[in-house]
């Protein structure tokens, strides 16, 4: 089934149609800068254009990067605080299903990259403008765990180690994934995973980071999907197909 799914982050909105079935973009994916502010109106205006791109009409899946609860907006942590408490169909579309961006990048991963087949507890974490998070038991998703806000040091884990602060701090790959490292640990501690995937765009570098961290028995790979996880768990989502869950 042909879908399309549109990922909302913090610097960038981006949108493709994608086969369900195979996990894989049908077209080349568009990608607009998240409007300064990231108001309602705005990003539902970028939202459009890549509708209008594509000449969609048919069923669509859109990420959001906070909260979702039965397709309410109920926190907005990178984006404008004016989102809390809008209703995604309202603003989108009575046909379009809005959920947590880190769940559906988990989702697609749990089905089609690096936790395929994966049982037991996988944790995926989304590195961009804040720290995403995707957690699974057995396959089956945890949803909103918005693990990013986990204090590190009396400060959110975002706000520490997120891709934004290494490019706006300048941190040098190892200096990065020091704090990457710290962070990770910390999760292994709590959650006991059998995996960690790391996912975001910066997932396309991990030659550059992920030779420095080391979690002794608990592996940390790299997404299979990378960026194109969100939009392929949105599209999921809308099809009917992901369930929010990777469970046979």
């Amino acid at each position: 089934m042909e879908v399309l799914g549109i990922d909302i982050g913090g610097s960038g909105i981006k949108g493709a149609t994608v086969d369900t079935a195979a996990g894989v973009l049908t077209r080349e994916r568009l990608r607009i800068p998240t409007p300064r502010p990231a108001a309602p109106a705005a990003v539902a205006q970028a939202v459009r254009a890549i509708v209008e791109h594509f000449s969609w009409a048919g069923p669509m899946g859109v990420t959001f990067p906070g909260v979702v609860l039965d397709g309410l907006i109920r926190t907005a942590a990178n984006v404008d605080r004016s989102w809390i408490g809008v209703k995604g169909t309202d603003l989108f579309g009575e046909r379009v299903v809005v959920l947590n961006d880190a769940d559906a990048a988990g989702v697609a991963e749990m089905t089609f990259g690096a936790g395929r087949d994966r049982r037991g507890v996988v944790l995926m974490l989304t590195f961009g403008t804040g720290i995403g998070s995707a957690l699974f038991v057995d396959g089956v998703l945890v949803p909103n765990t918005e693990f990013g806000h986990v204090e590190i040091r009396g400060r959110e884990a975002e706000h520490r180690a997120s891709d934004r602060v290494r490019e706006e701090k300048d941190l040098s790959w190892d200096k990065w994934a020091a704090r990457v490292e710290e962070y990770l640990r910390h999760m292994r501690d709590l959650l006991s995973p059998t995996l960690i995937v790391i996912g975001g765009g910066v997932s396309r570098k991990a030659g550059r980071f992920l030779p420095y961290i080391d979690l002794g028995d608990t592996p940390v790979v790299p997404a299979v999907l990378r960026n194109e996880a969100g939009i392929i768990g949105a599209a999921m989502a809308a099809a009917g197909s992901g369930r929010l869950s990777s469970a046979p």
